[in-house]
């Protein structure tokens, strides 16, 4: 009930999480109502639309070296909170395979080592270890229970600096895809969203990649994945490919032009 009130309020302008609860506070109390904000403004698809490309700046890293080998290093991370599902899934845990781009989406309930684990030991029993995995620092991932399963299956943990999401760059991408088009698949009912996560996993592996010139399936596989067509699907997957695309070129043209303004300016002052 208390959500629901919030969830109106939000939506007559979608505010910010200060103003939102500013609004609330001058009608009703609502016990530890930060809190109950911020989780229905997460959960907001019009907010998740327009809060795309207002992220922060990626920082600086030393490249990760790469590996041209199949199932060597995976990519891991958690995307959510996404609108809590009849099956209380609320989040997605993504492995991406650093040389072949083959995506596993697995929707989860909470962010946790046990959730990663159940799911990378399920990988393990069809593909076995990877020499590495590459993860943030989110306390799932830096926890004992995680690190003890790197050390016991002799699997290197690489964990990237926070707040520099370009050392997982390649699961960061898959978010900033995956959100908008399962956004955009369950407008008539956002709690639906996770009946399509196996069909957009099974476009992502059969959809040839922009780096690699394959598709993940036929890298991995060797093979043509037999899949049928859902044209809806591969159209937003392919829009979102291209705006992302389209973003990044923008990025680096303005990272080019502020690197020549530099040198420009450097080199009037030793004139």
């Amino acid at each position: 009930m208390e959500a629901e009130l919030i969830k109106l309020i939000h939506e007559n302008g979608h505010f910010s999480v200060a103003k939102t609860e500013e609004i609330v506070k001058q009608e009703f109390f609502i016990p530890n109502l930060t809190n109950v904000v911020k989780k229905v403004i997460v959960n907001c698809v019009p907010c998740i639309l327009a809060n795309k490309k207002t992220g922060k700046k990626e920082g600086v890293l030393n490249p990760i070296s790469k590996v041209n080998i199949p199932l060597s290093t995976y990519h891991v991370d958690f995307i959510g909170p996404l609108p809590s599902t009849n099956k209380s899934y609320q989040h997605v845990l993504t492995v991406v395979d650093a040389f072949t781009k083959f995506t596993w989406l697995y929707p989860v309930k909470t962010v946790s080592a046990e959730n990663a684990l159940e799911k990378l030991k399920l990988q393990q029993k069809t593909f076995g270890n990877p020499v590495r995995i590459i993860t943030d620092r989110g306390s799932e991932f830096t926890s004992k229970l995680f690190n003890d399963y790197c050390t016991e299956e002799n699997i290197q943990h690489l964990q990237i600096a926070t707040g520099i999401p370009r050392g997982n760059g390649q699961v960061e991408r898959i978010h900033r895809t995956l959100i908008p088009v399962l956004t955009k698949l369950s407008l008539d009912d956002s709690k639906k969203w996770y009946k399509y996560v196996d069909r957009l996993q099974r476009i992502l592996n059969s959809t040839i990649c922009r780096s690699t010139k394959w598709t993940p399936f036929k890298l991995l596989i060797g093979t043509k994945m037999r899949n049928k067509e859902d044209i809806r699907i591969r159209d937003l997957l392919l829009e979102e490919m291209a705006e992302e695309l389209q973003e990044q070129s923008e990025f680096l043209r303005n990272d080019a032009k502020k690197n020549i303004e530099t040198i420009q300016s450097e080199n009037r002052k030793t004139q």
